[in-house]
């Protein structure tokens, strides 16, 4: 590797007398340079920034009279000269390059500002392949970097708020310290590296590479936390710039105490659920705790969603997290303000609705202004010691037509409804899931334990334990449908399932345990389906 070369080191304070500024967004770009000027800080400029920079009045250079040469090849060369690289890598006080710098005309410069062609935003937009790679900006990276380099003489801006920075300092003593110019070069670098992952997210995409040779995550930051999951925890949320599904990542928060690292994921947990039910065949609520559904359920109105959901695992409910699919309306928020409540997601809310919620100061509300797309394709990771797991988001969806029958008896329609509705719920119940469902309602949820047949046993319980809270003589199991989310190996876990009620199961099959399980099925007079699908969920 190369040796660090025997540099003196920088000085703390380092004055700015010229600033290169290229930007493709010119917010807040003429005050900046406004106050330059007045500061004394010669203006060097490219293109579209240099003319809205004279535009203002403001003495400002043209690049190209530093370099001797023109801007040429539609724009794609003028930066990329030794006169601009050696002006911002330059160490200022190591005698060879002080030389060079003197023989070869070249000044320093002091100060970048560059903002990036909009490459993110051109993919966003649908743009073409050609659209997409004219919008890759290459001489801006490169400055960005030789700057980020040398911050040990160098300030280097990628945003208006780094420029706030910078004048503040100049504000004060003319000059930046070394620990702002470190400070503005890791986030520069972070930019760049941002920028090239996009790209080569984006090309991998274009070629139907799914699993490149190098793959980066990137993101910005949205919010640090008091702590993560637990208080000994440290913990930030970061955002994707590309692409914006619909979700706790995009939402606005109406009112109520800081986000907490549980909350988002037990919000990102809820919406994703509630975003299965299209909100133009009836309305939707889940209700999550702990990532997992504790009741869910559809209704002709949000407020009988809500109560039906409820009355699946009212003690599970305290303290949990309420998606909605449609507008939220002032007769669910009431219903909803009666449990305690930490967070409630919808795609929208009225204006009664909030109001209602106001009186709950620390219950946080979030609008999305949408629902994400359940089968849209997209990408999950989870981070492993050494490395990371990539995978395609689990965008299935079943239909009727999709059930294989497997026992003597067919099931009858509503089984069929309760089935398939039962196996998309169960699809987001950590595994292993049994989920007991009837007339668009979980009746009981079992999830995350070792074996299926405690998965069973639990949801059957819930069940029972639901019904007697609510005053009924049957568990809210009699006559569900029993959705499994990986194959029965053995036919206890089914056996329970019919002991607690059920008329009906659907599971994906597979087992070489099939047999005895159909088998103890039929004996059971249970209608079975197999879906030849699978939905861990870990």
């Amino acid at each position: 590797m190369p040796a660090a070369p025997d540099f003196p080191p920088a000085a703390d304070r380092a004055p700015i007398k010229r600033a290169l500024i290229s930007v493709y967004d010119k917010t807040g770009l003429v005050e900046a340079a406004r106050t330059l000027h007045e500061l004394g800080v010669e203006l060097v400029s490219t293109g579209g920034t240099k003319a809205a920079i004279a535009a203002a009045g403001l003495p400002v250079k043209d690049v190209a009279d530093l370099t001797g040469f023109p801007e040429m090849m539609d724009g794609r060369v003028k930066t990329l000269h030794p006169v601009v690289h050696g002006g911002l890598l330059g160490v200022r006080d190591a005698p060879a390059h002080a030389q060079a710098m003197s023989e070869h005309g070249i000044g320093g410069i002091d100060l970048l500002y560059v903002s990036l062609y909009p490459f993110e935003a051109t993919v966003a937009q649908g743009g073409d392949f050609a659209n997409c790679i004219e919008n890759i900006d290459i001489g801006g990276p490169a400055m960005i970097r030789s700057a980020s380099k040398n911050h040990g003489y160098v300030a280097v801006c990628t945003g208006p708020e780094d420029v706030a920075e910078v004048l503040e300092a100049l504000k004060a003593d003319g000059s930046t310290t070394l620990d702002l110019r470190k400070r503005l070069a890791a986030r520069a670098f972070a930019r760049t590296a941002a920028y090239d992952s996009a790209i080569a997210a984006w090309f991998a995409g274009q070629l139907g590479d799914a699993a490149p040779k190098r793959k980066s995550i990137s993101g910005s930051l949205r919010q640090t936390m008091r702590y993560g999951e637990n208080p000994h925890q440290s913990a930030a949320f970061y955002e994707f710039h590309q692409p914006r599904r619909p979700g706790v990542a995009t939402a606005r928060q109406l009112q109520g105490k800081e986000l907490s690292y549980n909350n988002i994921a037990d919000t990102d947990a809820a919406f994703e659920l509630i975003a299965e039910f299209d909100p133009k065949d009836r309305a939707a609520v889940a209700i999550i705790k702990h990532a997992n559904p504790c009741g869910v359920a559809l209704g002709s109105s949000l407020t009988e969603a809500y109560e039906r959901a409820l009355q699946c695992d009212p003690v599970s409910a305290f303290g949990g997290i309420v998606a909605v699919n449609r507008r939220l309306d002032r007769a669910a928020a009431e219903e909803i303000v009666k449990v305690f409540t930490e967070v409630v997601i919808a795609p929208e809310a009225d204006e009664d609705a909030i109001a209602v919620f106001a009186a709950k100061k620390n219950l946080r509300l979030l609008v999305t202004g949408g629902l994400p797309d359940p089968l849209a394709a997209g990408e999950t990771f989870r981070s492993v010691a050494g490395g990371f797991l990539v995978q395609s988001r689990d965008a299935s969806r079943l239909s009727a037509a999709d059930l294989k029958i497997v026992t003597k008896r067919a099931p009858t329609e509503r089984e069929v409804r309760d089935m398939l509705f039962a196996f998309t719920i169960a699809k987001h119940v950590k595994s292993n899931a049994i989920v007991y469902a009837k007339d668009g309602q979980t009746a009981g949820i079992g999830a995350g334990q070792m074996n299926r047949r405690d998965s069973a046993r639990i949801a059957a319980l819930r069940a029972a334990e639901a019904a007697a809270t609510a005053g009924l003589p049957d568990s809210l199991a009699k006559g569900s449908a029993c959705a499994s989310e990986a194959f029965f190996p053995f036919p206890d876990g089914l056996i329970q399932a019919a002991e607690a009620g059920a008329t009906a199961v659907i599971q994906p099959g597979g087992s070489i345990g099939d047999a005895a399980v159909i088998a103890a099925a039929d004996e059971a007079g249970l209608a079975m389906a197999f879906t030849g699908v699978r939905v861990f969920r870990h």
